[in-house]
């Protein structure tokens, strides 16, 4: 269980692929100018990656070495596909927002590396746990970078939530006057954001690891006072 919670904490936070591993940049920066894109893109990455680590974990010991990277993105390319009917099918005015980015789930470097580096090598269960986990940490970066970016450009909250929910309407945050600030919805400002989600993350890290650091200390000079002259 501990592995498991392990795995689970390196793919959300430890070894987060859109702050610390900075894969699938180009997705990340294009659609996460609002919280709904960025969930609706995340949640499909989610699909795939589980499903797929889970596949090549349980196939792993038939497919040939030689050929297991074609193998392994035929497999990728079947589940997008069915991702990507199913959205066109339940969820069109979504599909149509995310557009070219669903089929490109397939040459998303971080699929393919995690199926790579981990499924093809560990059993059925962790491979599900760490696919699902490393996409989670991927669509919390997207939410998050979305909602800072909308919040900001347009002042409001959940636009295009009637795509999935058709009774439902946006949230406006700040003052229906606020005149908004179009520069956070455009490409530069998923740079900019981006970056201070970055910069964010490393401070997080370095105060936790300074709290260790001094936890330590205390610990050793505790120690070293109660031990006998």
């Amino acid at each position: 269980m501990s592995t498991y919670k392990d795995i689970t904490w390196n793919g959300i936070w430890k070894q987060n692929t859109a702050l610390i591993q900075l894969l699938g940049m180009c997705p990340l920066l294009a659609m996460s100018n609002s919280v709904v894109n960025g969930v609706g893109l995340g949640l499909a990455t989610v699909f795939v990656m589980t499903m797929s680590n889970l596949i090549v974990s349980a196939l792993r010991s038939l497919i040939p070495y030689e050929i297991r990277i074609p193998v392994f993105i035929l497999i990728i390319a079947a589940l997008v596909t069915v991702t990507d009917l199913a959205l066109n099918a339940f969820l069109h005015d979504l599909y149509v927002v995310l557009g070219i980015f669903i089929p490109l789930i397939v040459t998303n470097c971080i699929v393919l590396a995690r199926v790579e580096a981990f499924a093809a090598k560990n059993s059925v269960i962790a491979s599900a746990i760490d696919g699902a986990a490393m996409a989670l940490g991927l669509t919390w970066a997207l939410a998050l970078l979305g909602a800072i970016r909308e919040l900001v450009g347009t002042g409001a909250l959940f636009s295009g939530i009637e795509m999935v929910i058709p009774s439902a309407h946006a949230i406006q945050i700040l003052s229906a006057d606020y005149p908004g600030f179009l520069i956070a919805i455009l490409p530069p400002g998923a740079f900019f954001f981006l970056g201070l989600l970055i910069a964010g993350r490393n401070w997080l890290d370095a105060r936790a690891n300074e709290r260790m650091r001094e936890q330590r200390i205390h610990h050793q000079v505790d120690h070293a006072t109660s031990a006998p002259a």
